[in-house]
């Protein structure tokens, strides 16, 4: 009888350490401008020497899980041009705001140092291009992050996916085809209200798919296709133009995919851009420069196969270290800019800006990690009509263009390094599979504890409303 109860006494005893090991100190809050008091979006909230941190959303604010074995650890909340606000994680105050103050380095004080250094943007870059090598990860590495990814047109979201996906990388030197695996590991939300009515997408798929004669969308009529060849049809679409693979293997990883060939950041960097100084920032008691992206002699093209991605000059702001040139943040768009280009943006899209990326690199063991990637494009569901074609009223509803122009944004949040050989190597063990959008059973317990991005009140109300008329794959 003894006996038993002991063994209880100790099941008790592990559960209870079980729990506490695995508990979590909830933040939540709101950062401010000290001095406009606006909300201050995409700060850096993270804990000190980790990788678990998070981002603030448009409306400043943010939530961040950080395990009990950190709550004596220091929280840092930082962004680019103010003064970092640090507390100890068990003392952080989930009731007050978080007021950061503008913090500007003199840019005449810091170019008088005795040193040979870079003095004009393009100088600066190159230079930061030459560091790559040394300021990004140089051996394999897993993340663990969370994806959203959002679809919708002028009047309502269309569409919903929130994962949580792996990504392991071989390391800087290597092809990112070749040693780059991505996988999604759970789904939390899948919301799907979109149309079956993509003939524009179907056409594009039959002309690269099929050896049949060339179609044109005004040759097909929505009600000569099957329900099944349009999802074949937009399942394709989707995955060329918003697949994981198009924002880690392909141009658009700026730094990574620096020495492939016909890179954006390659050999030819000076000209597709130029660069000009703009000024000295702090970040996090660092100075750090920014530097204003322009267009060059030539221009930027994607190389997007069976999609005119050529034509576009490019515009943004590039954020380098000041003291081991590290990159620390790219913001980053594609604008229409050949006549071709600007009139088949316009047209299809009803924008010129094609591509729209922001990414903020995080410095661990004195490398260079990505942490947050912000990526928008438009997107094409259907095409236009002339005002002398004869349709009827449900197909001119179609062409709404509160309706029709849509685009997507995707978000990813990286809250975890690996590291450890042992432990990449079991990983790598396992199936990969980067496909999104493909439905997963919902495991509840998983994501009871796993770091997400907040949502801003605009797209709580939206998701919400969608969230009603469609249901969470579950099966």
């Amino acid at each position: 009888m003894v006996q038993n109860n002991y063994k209880k006494y100790l099941v008790l005893i592990i559960l209870l350490v079980s729990l506490v090991g695995y508990s979590q100190v909830e933040l939540k809050n709101k950062i401010v401008d000290f001095g406009t008091l606006m909300p201050i979006e995409s700060a850096s909230i993270y804990v000190k020497n980790t990788t678990i941190g998070t981002v603030s959303n448009s409306d400043g604010k943010f939530a961040l899980q950080v395990p009990q074995e950190f709550s004596k650890d220091t929280l840092i909340i930082s962004s680019i041009g103010y003064k970092s606000f640090k507390v100890q994680v068990e003392a952080f105050d989930n009731s007050e705001e978080i007021y950061l103050e503008e913090d500007i380095a003199s840019l005449d004080e810091i170019l008088l140092i005795a040193e040979t250094r870079p003095k004009t943007g393009n100088e600066i870059v190159l230079k930061a291009m030459e560091k790559l090598a040394n300021n990004l990860p140089d051996s394999a590495y897993i993340q663990k992050g969370f994806l959203r990814h959002k679809e919708r047109n002028k009047v309502e979201f269309k569409w919903l996916i929130e994962s949580a996906i792996t990504v392991y990388d071989s390391g800087f030197a290597s092809n990112s085809d070749e040693y780059l695996k991505i996988n999604v590991d759970q789904v939390r939300k899948s919301y799907d209200l979109r149309d079956v009515d993509s003939v524009f997408s179907y056409v594009s798929y039959n002309n690269q798919n099929a050896k049949r004669s060339r179609l044109r969308p005004k040759d097909v009529k929505r009600s000569q296709l099957k329900t099944s060849q349009l999802v074949n049809a937009i399942k394709w679409n989707d995955n060329r133009v918003n697949g994981l693979q198009n924002i880690f293997q392909g141009k658009l990883n700026l730094l990574r995919n620096s020495s492939d060939a016909k890179a954006l950041f390659g050999e030819d960097i000076l000209e597709k851009h130029q660069f000009a100084l703009d000024t000295i920032l702090v970040d996090n008691d660092r100075k750090i420069y920014k530097i204003k992206i322009s267009e060059g002699n030539d221009f930027v093209g994607l190389d997007t196969k069976g999609i005119f991605n050529e034509g576009y000059q490019a515009k943004g702001w590039l954020y380098i270290y000041y003291d081991n040139y590290a990159i620390k943040k790219i913001e980053y768009e594609l604008v229409a800019a050949s006549d071709a280009q600007k009139v088949r943006s316009k047209r299809l899209f009803d924008t010129q800006v094609n591509h729209k990326l922001i990414m903020t690199y995080i410095e661990y063991q004195d490398k260079m990690y990505p942490n947050y990637i912000y990526y928008e494009t438009p997107k094409l569901v259907n095409v236009g009509f002339k005002a002398d074609q004869k349709v009827s009223d449900e197909e001119k509803e179609r062409y709404n263009k509160e309706e029709r122009y849509y685009y997507t944004v995707q978000e990813i949040l990286f809250s975890e390094i690996i590291l450890d050989k042992d432990i990449i190597n079991t990983e790598l063990l396992s199936e990969w599979d980067m496909d999104i959008f493909s439905p997963k059973p919902y495991d509840k317990a998983f994501w009871k504890n796993y770091n997400i991005l907040l949502e801003s009140e605009e797209d709580e109300k939206l998701i919400d409303d969608l969230s009603k008329k469609a249901s969470l794959f579950k099966d």
